[in-house]
């Protein structure tokens, strides 16, 4: 059965689900174990559509930690067959993207422990469509490199003309050879047009020390260029980036601009539109960020593009081969989309009449002539479904679900509102009550989001549709800290300015309570990295107020997490997001949990890069040492975000069993 919808005097067709996923999914599980149905990774992490709009790539989750590239042609529906594969120990695929309609770039991603050290790296390889010709792209490890680079390189042009080259960005190693004066001694980050098929290699920008990033015009020539100095001898990376640019007639350099990224101030180019002569960034606008143009021929003239009075204005919509830059999106109470091609801006108002449960939609690819539209649509009911849409016919095919175990099944709204903070500051957060339940004095759980620099949405959320499920009332509370609401909100971030962001999360279980949502004998909270953090450290400033502590991959200790980072790069960044004196100390849960008065849950894996299992062996030690209810589970060979759904499930399972324990919920 074909559904129409007349659309402002064209013809909108929704077609059936082509027989795409269900032989991808695995059976789903007994209703009643709803951890598994919602720890379960994503269906689809990643998608891509081919050149001609023929067939679509994409990423789907393996056996435990492992992931699949899937190819399907798009016009039949047959079974998706493999490309590649990876089982997570350590290679991971993150993305591919199709560089011909018989080829693809892949970007791997992997961690490991060397010597009792976590390490992360990532490269880049090409491969056919039929899982054949696997080529490295990145460049290779020699035995007498002085040493091993630990970025793959990025892909910074995908020259849709010139049917399976790229331009690629990679690192270059010099060679430390004994008695000759054969080394090679490039070294640092330069641009190459690549064959991603014969490997054949033309250098574009020679390899700079001191270079890490480029952007291209969509066309083939790189217009702008980042830099960024070290701090002395340390080696050390300082938190400013130089930018240069280059007119469309000369190769010279000029300078552009800094940017102070701890700050955000300075100008922030993200993309160059060839036809324009510009660049398109984001720059402070009375403390909010917003989108600028820069004028590239010599003038530097800077216009403002869009900006909003009361968010930050932070990602660019692009689409096409070229990438061009077609709109900004922001987040208010919801994630909006305001669109500068008109004809785009018609067929978005066009999809949100025809997919009016949907009202998430993003433009994800397109073809090489942008007549087929890639894009995913959902909401907080509905984890999302990607839809290929044809501008010849005004077409809209469903393709495949985001979480097909899900189809069907009873979700939890998630309502944005407003509390009061102690100060009497308003501050947004997003609740989800039960399905069916009254709203009234149910058990609940605070969960402050990870970070500090980040935000919640609104949106299909699996950990607080689980947490729904099990009969919980879920508050997700944007204390002052979160970034995306300006520099008064964001006050000196999350830890320097903890007490402010810790007192908002004390303050929304309060919330909670008083508005009757919340049983106040079984108030608990829950958070993941930062906002594990913020679930210990909520229990330190109000010992009495929650009666169970969940963190999972938190951070612990301020001193230990800057000292983690002592031999990389970014120590000075890191040390400078914690700051110094008697806060780090006040700050840490890890050194005052004598007055954490409530049982604690912790799981962490012991491959996480972001935040050391030790902040975790840490607070558990004190916690005991201090004569506390504490409990640590250990996940081998995964990492910060435990990709793996078995996992997820049994965190998941764990986590409910301890609540209802805690809480003394029957």
């Amino acid at each position: 059965m074909i559904t129409k919808f007349l659309l402002a005097g064209s013809v909108l067709a929704l077609l059936p689900l082509p027989a795409v996923q269900p032989a991808l999914a695995q059976a789903p599980a007994p209703a009643a174990d709803a951890a598994t149905l919602f720890g379960a990774r994503e269906d689809v992490s990643q998608i891509s559509l081919s050149p001609g709009g023929t067939k679509v790539a994409f990423i789907a989750p393996g056996p435990g930690p492992s992931s699949v590239l899937y190819i399907s042609d798009v016009a039949d529906g047959s079974v998706p067959k493999i490309a590649l594969s990876s089982d997570g120990k350590p290679n991971r695929i993150r993305s591919c993207f199709w560089v011909s309609d018989t080829r693809l770039v892949c970007y791997l991603y992997m961690v490991f422990n060397t010597t009792g050290e976590v390490t992360d790296a990532s490269r880049i390889v090409a491969v056919d469509a039929d899982g054949r010709n696997l080529k490295m792209l990145s460049n290779g490890t020699r035995a007498d490199d002085a040493y091993v680079s630990m970025g793959g390189g990025q892909v910074i042009d995908w020259l849709p003309e010139e049917n399976g080259a790229i331009l690629m960005g990679r690192n270059y190693v010099p060679e430390e050879k004994q008695a000759t004066h054969m080394n090679d001694s490039r070294e640092g980050f330069g641009v190459d047009r690549l064959d991603t098929a014969s490997l054949s290699i033309k250098s574009v920008e020679a390899p700079r020390r001191d270079a890490i990033e480029y952007i291209s015009d969509g066309r083939g020539k790189v217009r702008i260029m980042g830099t960024r100095q070290v701090a002395g001898a340390s080696g050390y990376d300082r938190a400013a980036i130089s930018y240069f640019y280059r007119t469309k007639d000369s190769n010279g350099w000029k300078n552009l601009g800094v940017l102070n990224e701890a700050s955000r101030e300075g100008f922030n180019p993200y993309a160059v539109d060839s036809d324009l002569d510009v660049a398109y960034g984001f720059e402070k606008k009375d403390g909010r960020l917003a989108l600028y143009s820069l004028a590239l021929d010599g003038s530097k003239r800077e216009t403002l593009i869009f900006s909003r009075p009361d968010v930050d204005v932070d990602g660019l919509i692009r689409i096409g081969r070229r990438q061009r830059v077609v709109g900004v999106t922001f987040a208010t109470d919801k994630r909006q989309a305001v669109y500068f091609d008109k004809n785009l801006q018609a067929l978005a108002a066009s999809l949100s009449k025809a997919l009016p449960g949907l009202p998430l939609i993003q433009f994800v690819d397109s073809s090489v002539d942008e007549s087929k539209l890639l894009l995913w649509a959902g909401s907080d009911i509905d984890p999302g479904r990607y839809y290929l849409f044809d501008k010849s016919n005004h077409q809209l095919h469903e393709l495949m679900l985001s979480r097909l175990s899900l189809e069907g099944a009873r979700l939890a709204e998630q309502k944005p509102v407003t509390y009061k903070a102690a100060d009497g500051s308003v501050l947004p957060a997003y609740l989800t009550l039960p399905p069916g339940s009254s709203g009234r004095n149910l058990p609940a759980i605070v969960m402050p989001h990870g970070g500090p620099s980040a935000r919640d949405e609104w949106g299909f959320d699996w950990l607080a549709q689980y947490f729904a499920a099990r009969g919980y009332a879920v508050l997700q509370p944007e204390f002052r800290g979160s970034s995306g609401y300006g520099d008064n909100f964001f006050l000196k971030n999350g830890f320097q300015s903890w007490r402010t962001a810790i007192g908002d999360v004390d303050d929304a279980g309060r919330w909670l309570v008083a508005q009757g949502i919340a049983d106040p004998g079984k108030l608990a909270i829950f958070g993941w990295s930062y906002g594990g953090y913020a679930a210990l450290q909520a229990n330190v400033l109000d010992p009495k107020l929650f009666r169970a502590a969940v963190a999972v991959a938190p951070v612990t200790d301020l001193a230990t997490l800057v000292e983690e980072h002592r031999n990389w790069a970014d120590y000075l960044t890191v040390q400078g997001l914690v700051g110094t004196g008697p806060n780090v100390r006040e700050g840490s849960p890890a050194q005052n949990a004598d007055r954490i008065a409530v049982p604690v849950m912790l799981f962490h894996g012991d491959l996480d890069i972001n935040v050391g299992v030790r902040e975790s062996k840490l607070m558990d030690e004190k916690l005991r040492d201090a004569g506390r209810q504490s409990q640590l589970v250990l996940y081998p060979g995964l990492d910060h975000q435990l990709e793996d759904g078995a996992v997820r499930a049994d965190m998941l399972r764990r986590t409910d069993a301890f609540l209802r324990t805690a809480l003394k919920i029957p």
